[in-house]
């Protein structure tokens, strides 16, 4: 290790390790933290080299050591010496290849030490030569103050330290929160809301006009002083309780619908997708007079709905006896119609068996006619004068006695 007169020690190690510890501990100058890196590695390089050159044999401690073709010229032979009787054993002189190969390894990892430091840090200052975009996000360039149209998606990208200054921009969801919203309304009451969140996202196609037109901070011009404007203009023109009761679930959507109309017109790159607000705060006695109307309000609300509770009951009661009621009477009038039709049945009845009756006792005439009529058609055929003087006959013949004679004398 060499040490300066005053006795610091200059080894590159420890100048790297002090380095790297002023960065923990987060040091507030840039400037001041990079001249630091600089001196460091310029410094180490040249340890380093020297102490390269030291072991490849050349003498580095003064100008004696180096002399030119004309001073070999113009110095004096040196006396001859006698040679002692041991061998000394020389070293070779070293080739010059070997010394600008190592040179050149010096000088690869010097750069690569710088490279390395200078993005080590995760801000974006001008300083790094290698810096990273996150995910969710796209990274905006500034040369000289000047906005560059270039934008490069995440990852690792390189840029010209101390010349180009990087900002990465996110074109994910965010949420912005605004607090602490002074305003008064239409009757002079003087209210607060304690936050606003407000939903937003930055497309990125838009972001270098965005950025160009309003910086990075775009949204503090379109979110958080818009929402000051807009809630004092809202609660301006209307009065404590609407703004506290009975409009108060209108104000995220007309905050909304503000926010995102001027940012079509002006910023079309910014897309408002929800406000969320808060209950505002109002003074005590007044809030005290909100909750004694809002308890008087309860009341006549319970003795509203006790009221609508007994005429739904009595309703439901008329209901209940009207039903009753109407059973009744379906009941009576299907027991009436089952009795007609019960007669009715009966009634058919009876006249089909009073048709059955004079259909069999009609038959049965028929029939003793057609028998009697038949049987005198028979006789007629068969009481002829020969058949008639035959049973004479016959009855004669059975006859035991017979009378001859104008007069019979019964005895």
């Amino acid at each position: 290790m060499r040490t300066f007169p005053h006795g610091t020690p200059t080894s590159p190690v420890s100048l790297r390790v002090n380095f790297v510890q002023a960065l923990i501990k987060g040091d507030s100058s840039t400037t001041v933290v990079h001249i630091s890196l600089s001196l460091s590695l310029s410094l180490s390089l040249s340890l380093s080299l020297s102490a390269l050159l030291c072991s490849l044999g050349f003498d580095t401690g003064g100008s004696s050591s180096v002399r030119g073709p004309m001073d070999a010229q113009h110095a004096a032979p040196p006396q001859q010496q006698p040679r002692p009787n041991r061998q000394v054993q020389q070293n070779p002189p070293p080739s010059q290849g070997d010394a600008v190969t190592l040179l050149l390894l010096v000088v690869v990892f010097g750069i690569a030490s710088v490279v390395f430091i200078s993005s080590a840090s995760t801000t974006s200052n001008s300083y790094s030569i290698l810096h990273q975009v996150p995910e969710g996000h796209v990274g905006a360039y500034w040369r000289g103050g000047a906005l560059l149209k270039s934008i490069t998606d995440p990852g690792f990208h390189l840029k010209l330290p101390l010349i180009t200054h990087f900002e990465p921009i996110q074109v994910t969801i965010q949420t912005d929160q605004v607090r602490d919203i002074p305003c008064g309304t239409k009757g002079g009451v003087m209210i607060s809301f304690d936050k606003i969140e407000v939903v937003n996202r930055l497309h990125k196609a838009h972001v270098y006009e965005t950025l160009l037109n309003y910086g990075v901070n775009y949204d503090k011009t379109w979110i958080y002083d818009k929402i000051h404007h807009e809630i004092n203009q809202f609660c301006s023109s209307h009065l404590l309780q609407q703004v506290y009761i009975d409009m108060f679930d209108q104000i995220d959507e007309k905050m909304k619908e503000a926010l995102q109309r001027d940012c079509i017109i002006y910023a079309p790159g910014v897309e408002i997708i929800s406000v969320r607000v808060t209950k505002p705060n109002i003074p005590a006695i007044i809030k005290r007079n909100f909750e004694l109307m809002e308890e008087e309000r309860t009341k006549a609300l319970i003795a509203i709905e006790a009221q609508k509770v007994a005429e739904k009951e009595a309703e439901t009661k008329k209901k209940i006896a009207l039903s009753e009621a109407e059973k009744n009477a379906q009941v009576s009038r299907i027991l009436m119609e089952q009795k007609l039709m019960e007669k009715d049945s009966a009634k058919q009845q009876e006249v089909i068996e009073n048709e059955m009756f004079i259909a069999r006792e009609k038959s049965q005439a028929d029939a003793s006619f057609y028998r009697v009529m038949k049987e005198a058609e028979a006789n007629r055929l068969k009481l002829t004068p020969e058949f008639l003087e035959l049973k004479f006959i016959e009855a004669i013949a059975n006859n035991s006695k017979i009378f001859f004679g104008e007069k019979v004398k019964f005895t």
